[in-house]
C-alpha cells in the first residue's frame, strides 16, 4: 500500500506532510506506517518506516530530524542533522535539505512555514506544550532564524477532536488557572466530566502570537481507525501500546 500523504494549500510551497499510517510496514497493534521508536515496534520494521518517510519527503534517512518529545515548550533550531536527538518539542530550520518531524498519537502536529524568509518549523503540541507555551516559542525561534511573524503560516494536523476528548475537572481548573477565559474551549460532559477543544485552543495561541494564518486540517485521530493512530483508543480499547503518526516538512 502507498502511503497516504494529507497535505495543506497554506503550505503548498514547501514539501510537507502529515502521514496516516497507511502504506508503512508495522503489523499487530501497529499495523502500518509506525514512526515512534520510543515504542514496541521492531526497530527494524520502524526504520523502513521511516525511511519511506524520508523518500517522501526526498531527504536522506538520517535528514529527517525529530527530538525526544517531552511535552515542553522548548524548541531547537537545526542547522545540521544529528545522531543525538535533544529534549524539545519544537523544532526550526533554514537550511534545504533538512525535513523536520514530530512523533503524535492525539496530541497536535503543527507545521510551520515563512516560505518568503527561508525558514520553517515543526511543533508537537499536546495540552500540556500547549499550555506552556511550545507554539508561541516555535515562532519566536522561527524569527530569530529570519521569519517575518506576519508571514507565517501554521497548520494544525490530524488530532483528537473536542467530542473524544473527555477531562475531569482537575485538567479544567488548571486552565481556569491560567486564564478565566479558557472556559471557552470546554464543554461539559457526563457528571463532573468535560470535553476539552485541544485543536481550537492551539489555533487560539497560533492566532494570538501575531502569525499570517492559522488553520487545522479537521481529521480526528480518535475517531478514524483506519488512519491515524490514537493513545486515547489504544488506551480504552487495553492495547499494550501504540503507533506514532509522524509530520514532516522541509525546505
Amino acid at each position: 500500500m502507498t502511503l497516504e500523504i494529507l497535505t495543506s494549500d497554506a503550505l503548498s510551497a514547501v514539501r510537507h506532510g502529515f502521514f496516516t499510517r497507511r502504506g508503512g510496514a508495522s503489523s499487530g497493534v501497529f499495523e502500518g506506517l509506525n514512526c515512534g521508536t520510543g515504542s514496541s515496534d521492531q526497530t527494524e520494521i520502524v526504520a523502513i518506516n521511516r525511511a519511506r518517510v524520508a523518500a517522501a519527503m526526498e531527504v536522506a534517512p538520517d535528514h529527517l530530524v525529530g527530538v525526544h518529545q517531552v511535552h515542553s515548550a522548548t524548541v531547537v533550531t537545526v542547522d545540521a542533522p544529528s545522531e543525538k536527538k535533544q529534549k524539545a518539542d519544537g523544532l526550526v530550520t533554514s537550511t534545504p535539505g533538512i525535513a523536520l518531524s514530530v512523533l503524535t498519537a492525539d496530541c497536535q502536529p503543527v507545521l510551520f512555514a515563512d516560505t518568503r524568509a527561508g525558514v520553517v518549523g515543526a511543533a508537537h503540541a499536546g495540552w500540556r506544550g500547549a499550555l506552556d507555551g511550545i507554539l508561541e516559542a516555535t515562532v519566536d525561534a522561527m524569527v530569530a532564524a529570519g521569519a517575518d511573524r506576519a508571514s507565517i503560516s501554521a497548520v494544525i494536523g490530524p488530532s483528537i477532536s473536542q467530542a473524544a476528548y473527555e477531562v475531569g475537572p482537575e485538567f479544567f481548573e488548571t486552565f481556569i488557572a491560567e486564564d478565566q477565559d479558557f472556559t471557552r474551549f470546554f464543554a461539559n460532559g457526563e457528571g463532573d466530566r468535560m470535553h476539552f477543544d485541544l485543536p481550537a485552543f492551539g489555533l487560539y495561541r497560533l492566532r494570538a502570537a501575531g502569525i499570517g494564518s492559522a488553520e487545522w486540517t479537521r481529521h480526528c485521530t480518535y475517531a478514524d481507525p483506519d488512519r491515524f493512530f490514537s493513545y486515547r483508543r489504544s488506551t480504552h480499547a487495553r492495547e499494550a501500546d501504540y503507533g506514532r503518526l509522524i509530520a514532516a516538512i522541509a525546505l
